[in-house]
């Protein structure tokens, strides 16, 4: 299914904060979903787009949202990451209203997926905001009293590898105690030897089981059908 791109803006915070929209052909509502890239931003990764570019394929709106506007940077600095993270969180917020007045969407359904510290991002925002329907948490870190224990998470996937030298996998069970103690459903999918980003069989594994998901608790069954073996 072929998938348009095109860019969009959004004003956070008082800076103007780009986004990338990506969708296949079609007029239906459909339900939307927040990208939220690593650390290292989107001036140096393009997995991040062929990801988007896939997941719209299967019949979703995405927004590639480029957070670190708010904050003027290309990539996050280590040295600022918990005093940005605040207004980090409060961009995600604002893209979430973004989404749900784009023409196109179904605003009753809006999931986010996240990696790294997109990931942690999703955590501490789908904590607090109902909006957010569904997550997709690959290799982020637990952001420390950034998630509201007091509400629920939505139903989560968690995807990690084993040997990730940069978020270490206990995170990843710490995410999936927290779901437990909150009942929420969810799934962990820890692959043995992988590193911080997957390759070979664990990543094609890890985009259908995203896939699956979403169209389990994010689109249900009136969405376009899942490609098989991509």
């Amino acid at each position: 299914m072929p998938v348009t791109e095109k860019r969009n803006t959004f004003t956070s915070g008082g800076k103007t904060i780009a986004v990338e929209t990506f969708q296949a052909a079609g007029g239906a509502a459909r339900p939307s979903v927040l990208m939220l890239h690593g650390a290292d931003g989107l001036s140096y990764n393009t997995e991040y787009r062929q990801g988007a570019r896939g997941v719209a394929a299967a019949g979703y709106q995405v927004h590639l949202v480029h957070y670190l506007d708010r904050t003027g940077e290309k990539r996050a600095s280590f040295a600022t990451l918990f005093q940005n993270f605040m207004p980090w969180m409060n961009t995600v917020q604002d893209a979430l209203t973004f989404a749900s007045n784009h023409p196109g969407a179904d605003a009753s359904r809006i999931g986010i997926i996240g990696i790294s510290l997109g990931a942690a991002l999703g955590l501490a925002v789908s904590s607090t905001d109902p909006r957010v329907k569904t997550l997709v948490n690959y290799f982020g870190p637990l952001p420390q009293g950034a998630v509201a224990t007091t509400s629920r998470l939505p139903p989560t996937l968690v995807l990690h590898g084993s040997a990730d030298p940069i978020v270490p996998v206990a995170n990843a069970y710490a995410v999936e105690a927290l779901l437990r103690q909150q009942n929420v459903p969810h799934e962990v999918r820890v692959y043995p030897g992988q590193g911080h980003g997957f390759r070979g069989a664990a990543e094609k594994d890890a985009t259908q089981r995203a896939l699956a998901f979403l169209h389990r608790h994010l689109a249900g069954a009136d969405t376009a059908p899942l490609p098989m073996g991509g």
